[in-house]
């Protein structure tokens, strides 16, 4: 499984020179651009071992036991991260492995655990606690670490999935003797970004009347013209608030 998500991760994007979908075949290292592997952070295993370590870490990840899902999650992404099995991406499958499990197990619908703002603001933490487990065995602080950032990060989701729910309460409130710009609300919380044929498609209306409609949504602050965007010359608009909600700086609370 993890070859055909490194595959489908890789391919078309940054790294998909190297090796999509196949172990890596030489010895990498963890450090700056200027180390070598006498002076890297950490060497991985070299390629002849991964077979091997990669059966046994499938063994761990599809094997059911006593340990609380969260633990048996941070113990996954240490092991996978430690075993390195490509020349790039490992990271990404690694925090996209976390969601999968969690996934697999019920505990999410979707994976919404966007666990890289956090690891991101805490880069420098996040590899000194998976380098002290290698070094002198530190699992419980990397677990505490581990922990502390689904926490943060599930608390951080929350918060905006409730200014979503309240922004969209407000928008209906508001659209209910309009059943056009109730559509339009249905639309923007499925994508925030609209475009008269999207819109047309759904309504069924003409394509001025569906311009209207757009206008409608414009003065009321919904939709906000981005410009044309693709070949065809197609204008766009976003719903600049569900947007800013979506996209503003992770914030994490203690």
């Amino acid at each position: 499984m993890i070859l055909q998500l490194h595959n489908t991760l890789l391919s078309g994007t940054r790294g998909a020179e190297r090796l999509p979908g196949e172990l890596r075949r030489s010895p990498v290292w963890v450090g700056s651009p200027t180390d070598s592997p006498d002076s890297a952070a950490y060497v991985p295993p070299l390629p002849d071992e991964l077979p091997a370590l990669i059966k046994d870490w499938e063994e761990f990840v599809n094997t059911p036991g006593d340990l609380p899902i969260l633990i048996r999650c941070g113990l996954m992404h240490y092991q996978f991260e430690t075993i390195h099995p490509f020349l790039d991406g490992n990271g990404r499958i690694g925090r996209l492995l976390i969601n999968l499990m969690l996934m697999e197990e019920g505990r999410l619908g979707t994976p919404l655990l966007y666990l890289s703002g956090y690891l991101e603001q805490h880069r420098r933490e996040y590899y000194e606690r998976l380098q002290e487990v290698r070094e002198r065995g530190a699992i419980q602080e990397w677990l505490q670490f581990f922990l502390t950032a689904v926490r943060r990060t599930a608390d951080d989701a929350v918060r905006r999935a409730e200014l979503l729910v309240e922004t969209r309460e407000r928008y209906l409130a508001v659209s209910t003797a309009r059943p056009r710009l109730t559509t339009v609300v249905e639309l923007i919380f499925s994508n925030p970004y609209m475009t008269v044929a999207r819109l047309q498609g759904k309504t069924g209306l003409t394509h001025q009347a569906t311009r209207n409609v757009i206008k409608d949504a414009v003065s009321r602050g919904w939709l906000e013209e981005v410009g044309r965007r693709d070949r065809g010359g197609r204008v766009y608009w976003v719903a600049r608030e569900l947007f800013d909600i979506i996209e503003a700086p992770w914030t994490y609370t203690t």
